[in-house]
Formats: C-alpha cells, structure tokens, sequence
C-alpha cells in the first residue's frame, strides 16, 4: 500500500522503525503528500516518489589489526594493535528537495576530539542554485584524489604518505562554507573557506582556503581518464598552531584511539615543524597535482604535492614534498567505478555473488622535509633532510556490497629518521573487516 506522508512524518517514521517491537493494532494511516517509498538494502532508507523528501540511516564498521617491528617501534621489538579504525552512524537525506543534509559520528574516537565532537561529517548543502552545490557546517575540505574517495572504498587501509606532510589541508576541526560544480559532464571545480579550530593572539580564527580543479574526460567504469590541480592556505600570523610533521608511515598502530595501539613504544618521528607557539610562522600553503587512469579492470593513479611553512620568528622556512604511484588490478575483471560530482573513485561491485570481487594493489610513497630549524641531532631525528619511503601490497575482497575484508603488507624505510635504536627500516602487516550498511 502506498502511503502520502507530510514532510516531517519521514523523521518520526525513522524513528519508530528504530524502535523495539511493541504490540499493534490495526487502523488507517492517511496522510496529504507524496508516496513513499521503504529500502532496506543499504541501511533504512525512506523516500518520496517526487524525491523532495529523504531519510537515511547507516554506518560503516572499520575494525583492524596490525603487526610491525623495526622502525615502527621504539625499541625496535615487534608490537601490535587491534582497534577500531572508524565506527561511524550516519544520518542523511534531503528536505525540500534542494537542502541535502549529512551527519556522520565517529563512535570509535578516531576522528574529532573532546571539545569538538567526534563528527566526521555535520553538514548541509543547498542544490538549488544547479548545477552549482553550496555546502556549509563541518566536513572534509577538499584536496586531493584519494582524500574525496570514501574510506570504504579507498584501495589502500591508509592513505598516502604525502598527506601526512600537511594533514591540515583536508581537516574536518573547524566550521565551512565550500562551492562545487559539474562542468559540461567532463570537469569538476571546488572551492572552499574553512575556519579552524586555532586562533591569533586577538581571538581571530585561522582561516583556511582551499581550491581543487579536475578535467575527466573519460568517466565511465573501466574507461577513466583524470587529471587535477589544487591548492590550499591559511595564514598563521599572530597564531599558535601545531604545525610538527609526524608521519605513522601506513601504519596507524603505532599511535591510534579506538581500541589499542603500540602506545610509548609506538615510533612517530617528528620529520620537522614545531609544538604550537605563538608567531613562529607566518603562513602556510600547499599545491598538488593528481591523475588516475582506468582501462576495464586495471587502473594507475598518482599525486604530488608540496608544502612551504614560511617562518616568522622561527629562522627558517620549511618546505616539505612527497608523492605516492599506485597500480590496481580486479583479478575477477571487475572496473572501479568513478563519479565526476566529487572527482573521485567509488566500491568494485562483484559479479558473481558467491565469488566476490579480488583486487590485488601496490603503492610506492615517497616524503621529504627540509627543516633548518633542526641544528643538533637528537637520538630519533638527525641534522639534515628528513625522508621516509613505503611500499605497499595489498588485497581487497569485496564479499558483497556490505563486506570487505582487506591486508596490506607495508615496508617502510627512512633517512636521518630512525627510533631509539636507530632502526630506520620496519615492516608490518594490516587486517580490516569492513562492514557498511
């Protein structure tokens, strides 16, 4: 039976079909607008025939473990880690058909903090201006291929090791307002304001920008052609901003929240920046560049970029590049699939429902720091270029829609970086049951 609801009868209707079974009677529900529709597939959705009104819950369960010894240590003795990378509920949909809203809340801590909340995402966006989007609230700022593809759907358990050079630049800590548009079906343009979580001496927020351009001329699944420029900023004057470079090198044991990690004995070297102290900068900006090519079940995708935190009182700037190259492969001939509106990579969807989708992958990182900052070398970081290299092997199931299970093997190694024991090579071993509904 069809039923027409009023448009705020969608939200009570999520919130009964929440609720334990109670005992019913039977009776008429009528109401003035339009049918709806009920899904189950994929969380609980509920719909409007006209689409202007929408409810969806759902979630996304990421729960790992890790081996590694080496330079991932301390000591240089073999530790592990079993936690929860995300433990997201989700709530989104739309209203009035223009205003699309998304909240994403990170049960498992890894993302936020105390102060701020634990929202991956707090967000509402207006479509009416089509085919331009206007977004305002908490989320990720826009910058780079791998960043805009969902953790689900990310090839990798970890993300580049380039981002670690400047983790800034598509933080969620802080309130936005960003614009993004589809450009004759063949480019995607964003641009955003973000203000942070940090303050100069008078009070005043520090002010992110971001801007990213993407040309695709070939978007199909399987027939994917990418290139993209971006660009992000922030002024630091006056402020007092954490700004230390501390990679985890793909391996987020070494120092998580969610469940345990390696905790004193996990290895986060500071490559170069400083703890947060008034005006020792004076600003900070980082431009990349990013391309993908897919043709049927193989792909190759790549970015670079690099960073310049120009020093105030500190003595000298630092400058900072790095790059990641990844080549994939669907061994069952599955292609990934690809949306422009985001320009960004999505899940494999599996033929054969019993056999599943198996992607194999392999990634090569590279970093660098400059920091002339450091004159004395300490027992973890010595004089000169900081640099840092993985190589990454890994394989992906895609059981069915809702379930992927992957393991990345990752080795690392490092140059005037080491632990206590200046070991500068380590190697480790990722596991992640994923479960999305």
């Amino acid at each position: 039976m069809l039923i027409k609801p009023t448009p705020f009868s969608l939200l009570a209707l999520g919130i009964l079909l929440s609720l334990p079974a109670i005992p019913a009677h039977a009776g008429t529900v009528t109401t003035d607008g339009a049918d709806i529709v009920i899904r189950t597939k994929g969380g609980l959705e509920v719909a409007t025939t006209d689409k202007a009104f929408s409810f969806k819950l759902g979630g996304r369960l990421q729960a790992d473990y890790s081996m590694f010894d080496g330079y991932y240590t301390r000591n240089g003795n073999s530790a592990d880690a079993g936690y929860f990378r995300r433990a997201y509920l989700e709530l989104g949909g739309t209203a009035y058909r223009d205003w699309k809203y998304q909240i994403n809340y990170d049960l498992s801590r890894n993302t936020g903090n105390d102060s701020a909340g634990y929202f991956d995402e707090a967000s509402v966006t207006y479509t009416g201006f089509s085919p331009l989007n206007i977004k305002a609230g908490r989320f990720y700022t826009d910058f780079g291929l791998e960043k805009a593809t969902s953790s689900k759907w990310t090839t990798a358990l970890e993300r580049n090791l380039s981002y670690e050079l400047a983790d800034w630049i598509n933080d969620n800590s802080g309130l936005g307002l960003q614009a993004t548009r589809v450009i004759a079906g063949s480019a995607y343009l964003s641009g955003s304001v973000f203000s942070e979580n940090n303050n100069d001496s008078d009070g005043d927020s520090v002010k992110r920008y971001n801007a990213r351009a993407v040309f695709a001329p070939l978007k199909q699944p399987g027939n994917v052609l990418h290139v993209g420029l971006q660009y992000a900023y922030r002024d630091l004057g006056g402020s007092a901003v954490d700004t230390r470079i501390r990679p985890r090198a793909g391996m987020r044991g070494v120092s998580t929240n969610g469940g345990s990690s390696a905790g004193d004995n996990g290895n986060r070297v500071v490559f170069g920046g400083a703890t947060a102290s008034a005006d020792l900068w004076d600003d900070d900006a980082v431009w990349g560049v990013e391309g993908a090519w897919a043709l049927d079940a193989f792909s190759v995708q790549g970015e670079y970029l690099r960073r310049t935190l120009k020093a105030d009182q500190a003595s000298n700037d630092v400058e900072a590049d790095g790059y990641y190259v990844q080549v994939a492969y669907t061994l069952t001939g599955e292609p990934r699939l690809y949306r422009l509106d985001g320009a960004r990579f999505d899940t494999i969807k599996a033929d054969d429902k019993a056999l599943g989708a198996w992607e194999l992958f392999y990634r090569f990182d590279s970093i660098r720091v400059e920091d002339d900052n450091i004159t004395s070398s300490t027992t973890t970081r010595q004089v000169g270029d900081a640099r840092a290299r993985t190589h990454t092997l890994g394989v992906n199931w895609y059981a069915n829609e809702a379930v992927k299970i992957s393991a990345n093997y990752v080795t690392a190694s490092t140059d005037n970086a080491s632990n206590t024991v200046g070991d500068d090579t380590g190697d480790g071993v990722v596991m992640r049951l994923q479960y999305v509904f």
